[in-house]
Formats: structure tokens, sequence, C-alpha cells
């Protein structure tokens, strides 16, 4: 697994100095927005979604997609790591708000604590991440599927 984790971390790193990807990742982005503006989920900012282990759910990110916030991550300046940060939930959580809405990852994008949502962020999930996962066979970036924190830790972005 150290094998795949540092050829992801490699794979990342290349593909964000490629602008196209980032380009390509905003539009994914911009279109999924555009999905929910028409649904309309409720979110009430409890910050839930951001407490992984006590709401039972995992954040995982492609290549691209970290690829992408890591490039956005140079241009902006986020908040620092919560130094009170337990290692559970997201890093980047501050108070109940997220340190980093503007460039999140898709599956914060698509989550919401909205019971009535549960069907259709399913489907909306499997359609928009089946465009993610077709935008790396055409950009010829490897695929990679890693949990949030573990790709966080292996870009050295938080330390453990």
């Amino acid at each position: 697994m150290t094998d795949d984790l540092e050829q992801f971390a490699a794979a990342v790193r290349q593909a964000a100095t490629r602008p196209e990807v980032s380009t390509a990742i905003t539009a994914i982005h911009q279109q999924l927005q555009e999905r929910i503006d028409q649904r309309q989920p409720v979110c009430v900012a409890s910050g839930k979604c951001c407490q992984f282990e006590r709401y039972g759910h995992r954040l995982y990110v492609t290549t691209a997609e970290m690829a992408s916030f890591l490039a956005s991550l140079d241009r902006l300046s986020p908040p620092p790591i919560d130094t009170h940060w337990d290692r559970t939930g997201c890093p980047f959580q501050v108070g109940r708000l997220c340190g980093i809405h503007a460039i999140r990852p898709f599956g914060c994008r698509i989550f919401f604590c909205d019971p009535t949502a549960t069907e259709w962020q399913q489907q909306e999930y499997e359609k928009f991440h089946r465009q993610i996962k077709d935008l790396h066979q055409a950009l010829e970036i490897p695929y990679f599927y890693v949990e949030w924190r573990q790709a966080l830790i292996n870009l050295n972005l938080v330390s453990i």
C-alpha cells in the first residue's frame, strides 16, 4: 500500500502542474453546483459532514481532484490546520465551517445532511464521479481513489 500511496502522491504532484486538470475539475464542480441549485438540498451548516467518524462516513478523492486542490492551495491561503485537530474529522474544519470551502473536494460538495436528498445524492455522486474518472483517462492521469486524510498526509499537507 505504501508504494501505491507514493505513486498517488507523485501523480498528484505531476498533474497539479497541468492547468487543464484544474480547469476540467472546476468545470465538473460547476455542473454539479447547477444540479445542487436545482435540487436545493438543505444545509444547516452544522459541521457534521466534516466529522467523519461521528457521522459514519469517509471522504475519498481521486488523483485529479487532489491535483486541482493542491494547485488551488498555491493560489489561496487556507486557514492553518486546527492545532486541536485530534486526527478525526477534517483538519480544515474551523468551528462548524469549512476552512477550504471554495476548493473543497467533490465528495464534500455533494454530501448533505438532508435526509430527503439521500437517494438524489447517490445518483448524482455516481454520475459526476464517472465524469471525474473519465477525465483521468482523457488527460492520461493515473487514477487513484484515496481517503482524504491519507491523501493530505501523503502529500505532506498535514502531519500525523
